[in-house]
């Protein structure tokens, strides 16, 4: 039986990136040789819309380009992604780097200047805080060997 690993739905090609398009990785798809893929899309998850306003984590807020705060759907879509990764019994995640939601040891700051902080996104965060090991899409070779 192959392990499940939870992933981030754009790197899988499906357009559910704010902008509507995709962040698809070239090897995302040689995953399905050796595990069992969980997509996800938090920003989805949270009730937010594709396409949707660029958004960035500041401190604990999430905030749009335009001002809004987009924090509540956010933690929801993280919460509906930890409870799919309970249910699959997930134990690894591979995630979107430098997202509000799935990026992992480094973000955006907030400010929309490309200023990048040694924060995690609201998802990655909640992920591992309940004992998930979080692996960004840089390092998607390491689970390929």
């Amino acid at each position: 039986m192959k392990e499940k690993l939870l992933i981030s739905a754009c790197l899988l090609g499906v357009n559910c990136k704010y902008s509507g398009g995709n962040n698809s990785h070239p090897l995302a798809e040689r995953l399905k040789e050796r595990f069992e893929l969980v997509p996800i899309c938090p920003e989805q998850l949270g009730g937010l819309p594709t396409p949707r306003a660029p958004s960035e984590r500041m401190g604990d807020r999430v905030v749009t380009r335009d001002g809004g705060d987009v924090t509540e759907q956010f933690r929801l879509g993280a919460a509906r992604a930890l409870e799919i990764a309970r249910k699959n019994g997930v134990t690894r995640a591979l995630l979107k780097e430098r997202s509000p939601s799935c990026g992992y040891g480094a973000i955006y700051d907030g400010t929309f200047t490309s200023t990048v902080v040694p924060e995690s996104g609201v998802t990655a965060e909640l992920l591992e805080g309940s004992g998930v090991q979080i692996i960004g899409e840089s390092a998607i070779e390491t689970l390929l060997q």
